[in-house]
């Protein structure tokens, strides 16, 4: 999970045009965030059209093509590159013939399904409890302090295995997934929302806000929320390569989504015994789960100094600091000569 040192400072007024059309200003300044967003944007578009990709192939993720695997070395699929033919473009899943191209799509609905959900019952959960607490009295806000400082000492991963395992198997997984990941993970956007209502609170305009008789709650929506948007949605940003990460490690671990619904954490699973007769088979869904990851971690990064560019400019006055010092260094050493 991501540490609370990445969140930023809140930036108030982020949802007026004006301030998304700075944030995108300074978005559009850094070429790898622009390159994420668009391999991102171009597997969101590729998932949300598996069907009609599929029916161009003419597959399905369910058949199975027996004619297309070596029985006698234990289902290896005929031909270079997993049976890669123009009937499949990617090949085959080795011991089903399987199309591996339709599967890789679904895999990637279910993968985002999940981690969307995920972060926003996260989100969700986060916020309410972060400013019950940051609000509420000092008796309401040690409860949940307390609450949440026990879900971030205890192993998610573990607690998520043990739920997932004992739940009925015929219980939507997708669904299971999204409910255990989300319910297990909000701990750590509480706190920053805690952390930074309770910096907020004591601020002229809220204050403004109790006086003109605004309750606790309507305080919240109209003046904490709108500067609260910054942090959330960084944290959101970088919440959700983990959840994906979480996904796929419950898949492969046979707790997640079962089949025959594809899930590229269930692929890598079946896949570890074909590594050496059909690299492919693993190399391809253990390829998207990384760029899929390494693209929304770099895009989350950008968003984070979008919206606090307070960060970008240490930064830089950190590394004119280190050149000048640098350039003094060498300045000496050569009349030292």
């Amino acid at each position: 999970m991501t540490s609370l040192t990445d969140a930023p400072a809140p930036v108030a007024g982020l949802p007026a045009t004006g301030a998304a059309r700075q944030v995108w200003r300074r978005l559009r300044t850094r070429p790898a965030a622009l390159v994420s967003a668009a391999v991102l944007l171009l597997l969101v578009l590729l998932a949300l059209a598996a069907p009609l990709l599929a029916a161009l192939e003419g597959q399905d993720p369910h058949t199975y093509h027996d004619d297309l695997v070596d029985s006698a070395r234990g289902g290896v699929p005929y031909g270079a590159f997993g049976g890669a033919s123009a009937d499949h473009w990617l090949g085959v899943e080795p011991g089903t013939g399987r199309d591996l191209f339709v599967r890789l799509l679904h895999g990637a609905r279910i993968s985002l399904l999940v981690a969307v959900g995920a972060t926003a019952v996260q989100i969700l959960i986060g916020v309410l409890v972060g400013l019950a607490a940051g609000l509420g009295g000092r008796w309401l806000d040690g409860l949940l302090s307390r609450l949440t400082d026990v879900l971030v000492a205890l192993p998610m991963l573990v607690l998520a295995l043990a739920l997932t395992a004992v739940v009925p198997r015929d219980f939507p997984r997708p669904l299971l997934l999204i409910l255990v990941i989300g319910l297990l993970g909000w701990a750590y956007t509480s706190r920053i929302v805690r952390a930074q209502t309770l910096t907020l609170r004591s601020l002229d305009f809220v204050a403004a806000s109790r006086v003109a008789g605004s309750g606790r709650w309507r305080t919240a929506r109209r003046e904490l929320l709108p500067s609260l948007a910054a942090p959330v949605i960084t944290y959101a940003a970088i919440s959700f390569p983990t959840n994906i990460v979480v996904e796929a490690s419950l898949s492969f671990l046979g707790v997640g989504v079962t089949p025959p619904t594809p899930s590229w954490g269930q692929m890598l699973s079946t896949a570890q015994t074909w590594f050496r007769a059909d690299p492919a088979y693993v190399l391809l869904p253990a390829g998207l789960l990384f760029v899929t990851v390494l693209a929304f971690t770099v895009l989350g990064d950008a968003v984070r100094t979008a919206l606090d560019p307070r960060e970008a400019s240490r930064l830089r006055v950190g590394t004119r600091k280190e050149s000048r010092r640098a350039s003094r260094a060498g300045s000496l050493k050569e009349a030292s000569r």
